[in-house]
C-alpha cells in the first residue's frame, strides 16, 4: 500500500512521452516493482530544463517520481539516464520498431503491478538490438514472448484438443485464434502453421535472442510466426496495436 504520498525511485523503460500544455510532458514508463506508470515531468519542455535529454524513447533511466493517493498520474522529479535506445532509431523503420516494442507493453503491463517478466524481455530485446541482431528476428521473438507472458500463446508443443503432438505436416491456428490444433481436432480452415515455424517457437522458449541469432530461421519461418502472432493479439485485445498498422501501410508504400 502506497501512502498517502510517496518519493519512489526505480530502474525503468520509457514507453512513451507525449506534450502537456507548453511547459510539461507526460512520460509512460515500465519498472520491474511497480509496473507500468505514468507520470507529469514538469517544464520538461522549457528550454534548459532538467529533464533536457533524459526523455529519449526505450532509454533505461533511474527514475524518481511522487504519488499522491487519489491522482492518476505521478509527479516526476528526475530522470537520469542510464542507456540511451537512440541508435536503434536513426531511420524510419527503427523508429517503427521502437514505437511498436513499446505499444505492446503500453497495452499488457498493468500498472501497480509487478512486471519482471515484461521488464526483462524489452531490456535484453533493446540490448539485442544496440548489438546488432537482426530487427526482423529480435521483434518476432519479442512479440511471441509477450503474448506468451500474458498467457495467451498457443502452446507449440501438442495439441490440446486430443492431446497428442502435432503431425509432421505441421499445425493450424483456427480464425478464433485461441489454440493450435492437429488437422484432425482443427481442420483445415484458418492458419497453417509449417513444421519449421513450430520448431522455432519450441527453440525461443528455451533460449534468448542472441542465442536464436546465432541460428536464424528463413524468412518464411519469421513471417509464419508475426502472422500468428498478429492472429492472436487481435483475437485477445479485440483490436490491433496502431502502431502495427502504420507500419504495414508504411512498408505497402515502398
Amino acid at each position: 500500500m502506497i501512502p498517502a504520498m510517496a518519493l519512489q525511485t526505480a530502474e525503468a523503460l520509457i514507453l512513451d512521452v507525449t506534450d502537456l500544455h507548453d511547459r510539461d510532458r507526460i512520460v509512460t514508463f515500465l519498472t520491474r516493482e511497480h509496473g507500468k506508470k505514468r507520470g507529469v515531468a514538469k517544464g520538461a519542455r522549457v528550454k534548459h530544463s532538467r529533464f533536457g535529454g533524459q526523455l529519449q524513447p526505450l532509454a533505461k533511466a533511474e527514475v524518481t517520481w511522487f504519488e499522491k493517493e487519489g491522482r492518476d498520474l505521478a509527479r516526476i522529479s528526475s530522470v537520469e539516464l542510464v542507456r540511451t535506445a537512440h541508435p536503434i532509431q536513426t531511420d524510419l523503420e527503427g523508429i517503427l520498431l521502437g514505437s511498436y516494442l513499446a505499444d505492446h507493453l503500453l497495452e499488457f503491463a498493468q500498472e501497480g503491478e509487478g512486471a519482471d517478466h515484461f521488464y526483462r524481455l524489452l531490456d535484453a530485446t533493446i540490448q539485442a538490438l544496440l548489438a546488432g541482431v537482426d530487427r526482423d528476428l529480435a521483434t518476432r521473438y519479442f512479440e511471441a514472448w509477450v503474448l506468451r507472458i500474458a498467457g495467451v500463446f498457443p502452446a507449440p508443443w501438442e495439441c490440446p484438443g486430443c492431446g497428442g503432438p502435432f503431425p509432421p505436416e505441421g499445425a493450424i491456428l483456427p480464425r478464433s485464434g485461441e489454440n493450435l490444433l492437429c488437422f484432425d481436432c482443427g481442420g483445415v480452415v484458418g492458419l497453417r502453421i509449417s513444421p519449421a515455424t513450430l520448431d522455432f517457437l519450441r527453440r525461443i522458449s528455451r533460449e534468448g535472442v542472441p542465442a536464436v541469432a546465432t541460428h536464424p530461421p528463413p524468412p518464411a519461418v519469421l513471417r509464419q510466426v508475426e502472422e500468428l502472432c498478429a492472429q492472436v493479439r487481435r483475437c485477445f485485445l479485440q483490436h490491433e496495436l496502431r502502431s502495427y498498422d502504420v507500419i504495414q501501410r508504411t512498408l505497402a508504400k515502398v
